[in-house]
């Protein structure tokens, strides 16, 4: 789940990283009011999921309170990457002396969180690592042991800082990483992080992402923040539909039955098992399917769990048909999901032997729920036929 640079920027102040003084508007005469209050030259930032702000002309700057309000209006109106911004971040304006980078990510190769620090801040750290490795320094630390700030210290210097920069410096990275830890987040960034003319240090920018499973756990947080159970966030604001998959998988404790991400494709999916509903995913497109929705099904969902997500991606309009794959999961009741799917199936109004392209879900109770499909003349894959060959059926009989 990713969190707008305002969101960001209050997560990690948590832990102590300096941020500038500002607020966030949503009309033009908020962005007066705070103008006000900050005193002297602001920037504006529309704050959208996407990227390119500065280049699309949703940074601005403003030396006035009324400056700000012709800046705000012009903000609050722009589109960028086919998105229209939340809100507007109103900031003082910064003397910036210097520009770093410090991020923290997790290494699943090593199965640590990895800290990394640069001295390049301001452009993307994927092109300094590229064009100047040497200005990137990386530690890994570990996820159960107390941070140990010699680490840090250890990062920053290894790029040439020295002295009380040194100290501030991994001063801040320490802060990033505890934030990275106690919120469950997937990505912890400043960037840049600036030194200012008086020797300070101030995130002027920062993005962070979080853990999907850790949104229950953190829900504390997520609402001192604002931010719903239904907004299922990717690089841009929910949809509607995935709002309402958001709801489906809220409404009952048993099993998963959501996480549902909109596509425009012509093939609902209802997929599951981990990193299956990805492999799934990806076997539906390598055989030239059009995928309507990504999802997650699994566990044991009730049957109305499953028969109401069924309904849901029936509703979105160009679904020609839908596919039941998921991997094999022992304690996934293959009786209930057909009885919810083919529910769903036909309280939306469709035949289940012409809506459902196929359904190979290997599980317990198999035989009860191979019966129930063959009841209703739905092609069923049992656990031989790999879940690649499940999804090339699938699109062949979309395409037929």
């Amino acid at each position: 789940m990713r969190f707008y640079e305002f969101e960001a920027k209050a997560l990690i102040a948590k832990t102590g990283v300096p941020t500038s003084k500002g607020g966030i508007a949503t009309s033009a005469d908020d962005a007066v009011r705070i103008a006000a209050d900050v005193g002297g030259e602001v920037v504006l930032k529309s704050q959208v999921l996407s990227g390119g702000r500065m280049k699309a002309g949703g940074v601005k700057f403003a030396s006035t309170p009324d400056g700000a309000r012709a800046a705000a209006e012009g903000i609050l109106d722009l589109e960028i990457g086919g998105q229209k911004p939340r809100c507007v971040l109103v900031e003082a304006k910064q003397p910036v002396k210097q520009e770093y980078y410090a991020g923290i990510i997790y290494d699943a190769v090593a199965k640590l969180p990895v800290a990394i620090f640069s001295d390049m801040g301001g452009i993307d750290i994927e092109e300094v690592a590229e064009k100047h490795p040497e200005h990137v320094a990386r530690v890994h630390f570990s996820t159960f042991q107390p941070l140990e700030e010699f680490k840090f210290k250890e990062l920053v210097a290894s790029v040439g800082i020295t002295g009380g920069e040194l100290n501030q410096l991994s001063r801040i990275v320490g802060r990033l990483a505890q934030a990275f830890l106690r919120y469950g987040l997937t990505l912890a960034e400043i960037n840049p992080l600036a030194q200012l003319e008086d020797g300070s240090f101030i995130a002027l920018d920062s993005h962070c992402d979080m853990e999907e499973e850790a949104r229950d756990q953190q829900s504390a947080v997520l609402a001192e923040l604002g931010i719903g159970r239904e907004e299922t966030r990717q690089a841009r604001p929910p949809t509607p539909f995935e709002m309402r998959g958001a709801e489906v998988d809220a409404s009952d404790h048993r099993g998963v039955a959501g996480r549902v991400v909109e596509f425009d494709g012509n093939l609902g999916c209802v997929i599951g098992a981990g990193g299956g509903s990805l492999t799934i995913f990806d076997a539906l497109r390598k055989h030239g399917g059009r995928p309507a929705n990504y999802c997650e099904i699994g566990g044991n969902p009730s049957v109305r769990k499953a028969c109401e997500l069924t309904k849901l991606i029936l509703s979105k309009p160009g679904v020609e048909k839908i596919c039941v794959i998921m991997n094999v999961v022992s304690n996934t009741r293959v009786d209930i999901v057909a009885r919810g799917v083919i529910k769903g199936v036909v309280e939306s109004g469709y035949d289940p032997a012409e809506k459902i392209a196929i359904f190979r879900i290997p599980g317990s109770w198999e035989d009860e729920g191979y019966k129930i499909l063959e009841k209703y003349g739905v092609e069923y894959a049992d656990r031989t036929v790999p879940m690649s060959e499940a999804a090339r059926r699938a699109v062949a009989k979309t395409r037929g």
